[in-house]
């Protein structure tokens, strides 16, 4: 297996959006099975072997009282982003509490963007962390049923000076699918940033993604996953030798049941993380 590069760890299933697609059923009641301590020894193991950027989401790692702390602690580790939902960044004291932890990169979800206020909020959010001397950007979410709404925010996060280096485009996973054709059209037929299994479902033998209870999966949308025996690089790397991907479906190419399974997995996979 070629080394990894990037991991994402979904910190807790907590969330008070509680979007009704979100890919690990996130809500206000959601748990969690880290420990802080733990992440920052995983973590630190994994950066020891060859991995070189770390994503925290969740459910919404805001939410998770130890964020702050891991942060912290892995300052010049390794790289360290945070993708968030920005509620909790109406709060001073939590912004204030972010930026001394100096993430590497925060990037905003914008989960509606047919819902004006949201795609403001998240503008100017993304503004004031670029103020403040965090580098951030936007995770914009495209369904194929709102792709006039996406194409306007699109539009709008121009207008604001975010262009494609800091947006990615995600599209929307298990029903009401974009094809890749769509999602350029999305972009205005500009460059754009998304996954790399927007053309192709697969493993990606650089990225892999743990949840919240301390499963991993080859991305985050696969219901193949399996628990860690161990938080350790090599716990990581045993259980995914012999890992596969289930198609997560929604476009109009899936069969008949709905799934796809790709066992052995491909030179694509998902590389991005949506939060």
């Amino acid at each position: 297996m070629t080394a990894l590069e990037r991991v994402s760890i979904e910190l807790t299933q907590r969330c008070g959006k509680a979007c009704w697609f979100c890919y690990s059923h996130s809500g206000p009641k959601g748990g969690t099975e880290f420990r802080p301590e733990e992440v920052t020894g995983l973590v630190r193991d994994l950066a020891a072997h060859g991995v070189r950027a770390v994503s925290f989401g969740g459910g919404e790692p805001l939410e998770y009282e130890g964020l702050v702390d891991i942060l912290h602690d892995l300052r010049g580790v390794l790289f360290r982003s945070v993708t968030t939902n920005g509620l909790r960044l109406r709060d001073d004291r939590v912004v204030a509490a972010v930026v001394a932890a100096a993430p590497d990169k925060v990037h905003v979800s914008i989960h509606f963007p047919d819902r004006a206020r949201e795609v403001s909020r998240v503008i100017a959010q993304v503004d004031m962390l670029a103020a403040l001397g965090i580098r951030s950007g936007v995770n914009l979410l495209v369904s194929r049923s709102n792709l006039a709404a996406a194409r306007a925010a699109v539009m709008r996060l121009d207008a604001a000076g975010i262009g494609a280096d800091q947006r990615v485009l995600l599209p929307m996973r298990g029903h009401d699918t974009p094809s890749a054709p769509e999602m350029a059209q999305v972009a205005g037929s500009n460059a754009f940033q998304s996954m790399t299994c927007l053309l192709d479902c697969g493993k990606s033998p650089r990225f892999c993604a743990i949840g919240w209870d301390k499963t991993v999966a080859w991305c985050s949308y696969t219901r193949e996953r399996r628990r860690l025996e161990s938080l350790t690089h090599a716990a990581l790397t045993s259980a995914l030798a012999t890992l596969g991907v289930t198609f997560c479906g929604g476009t109009d190419d899936e069969d008949a049941s709905g799934l796809r399974r790709f066992p052995g997995g491909t030179q694509h996979g998902r590389d991005m993380v949506c939060g």
